[in-house]
């Protein structure tokens, strides 16, 4: 590996550590799910998290916006909602006898998306241009979005009563797919421990800020000082051509993907206090950069995989660079 000069990550490790203290103080488990949401808000990336009801999905989102001391908004995706309900309209001033524009929920920095298969394509594809451009036109005037803008989504697996699939362009401009499962036994003791005690813990109301969004920005510019060898770019290009290579899978990972899991594994490294990618990070973060992309085969289906099992074994396959 060539010569670098080494990222200073002491401050960093210790504000990450203080976060995830933080939010292990509010939520019980979910550690995986949580540092890869935390990874892609360092890496500017948007997450998909999918789970059942209940599961604590909108609680992390409104705690990581809490901590991060950002602006926050949520939207409720309903079969009803329209665009303008999401970005914005025109209105009407009777006394200056001109339009004035009132945001929507949008324009924020830190967005949750509740339910987003509730709302129908026209409300969904509302989002295409804010997600991947960080910009919202709407009459024709283009307006940023704050530098940090990040949309958490969240979507129920099991019912699909009165939803409306996701389109793969859509999917494409999430960065992850986090699943957040049920607790583990223990934990759900914990849970019902916590609860008992002081009910209120999780109205977030003396949740401190930890970060401030410049410390965010921050950290997303020292991404360009991680260290990728130069094995590990021929290692993430394998896996995504392994993925259109493969006979299971009907549609496999976009170049985007691959630039996914570069920036991912960047800022998963720097998560574990170091300024240098390993196979092992790659490893970690390809399971939730594929899951949402990969389309697999009706035969693939019907033998009984699903992505990430596929997944797993294309990584079996491929060498892991020493």
């Amino acid at each position: 590996m060539d010569t670098y000069n080494r990222i200073d990550l002491t401050d960093f490790q210790a504000k990450v550590s203080q976060i995830r203290e933080a939010i292990a103080g509010v939520i019980v488990g979910q550690e995986r799910a949580i540092d890869l949401i935390l990874t892609a808000i360092i890496a500017n990336g948007h997450v998909l998290v999918e789970g059942v009801p209940g599961v604590a999905k909108t609680l992390l989102a409104k705690l990581v916006a809490k901590l991060v001391n950002a602006d926050f908004k949520r939207i409720q995706f309903t079969p009803d909602l329209m665009p303008s309900d999401v970005l914005g309209t025109n209105v009407f001033n009777v006394k200056t006898q001109e339009f004035e524009f009132h945001p929507g929920p949008v324009f924020s920095q830190i967005i949750l998306v509740d339910e987003i298969n509730r709302a129908p394509a026209k409300t969904q594809s509302a989002l295409f241009e804010v997600m991947e451009e960080r910009q919202c036109t709407v009459d024709g005037v283009t307006r940023a979005m704050s530098p940090l803008y990040t949309v958490l989504a969240t979507q129920n697996p099991v019912e699909q009563e009165g939803t409306y699939r996701l389109p793969e362009a859509q999917l494409d401009r999430f960065m992850m797919k986090v699943n957040m499962g049920y607790p583990a036994y223990n934990e759900e003791i914990e849970i019902l421990k916590r609860y008992h005690e002081n009910a209120n813990l999780v109205k977030l109301d003396n949740i401190t800020p930890l970060l401030t969004v410049e410390n965010v920005l921050q950290m997303r510019e020292m991404l360009k000082n991680v260290v990728v060898d130069n094995s590990l770019l021929l290692y993430i290009a394998q896996i995504t051509q392994q993925t259109r290579l493969s006979q299971a899978i009907q549609l496999g990972a976009s170049p985007r993907a691959a630039i996914c899991i570069l920036q991912c594994s960047k800022a998963y490294a720097l998560l574990q206090g170091r300024d240098f990618v390993t196979p092992d990070d790659i490893k970690t973060i390809v399971p939730a950069v594929l899951d949402h992309r990969l389309i697999l085969t009706a035969d693939a289906e019907m033998q009984g995989f699903n992505v990430n099992k596929l997944t797993q074994l294309l990584l079996d396959k491929i060498e892991v660079p020493k």
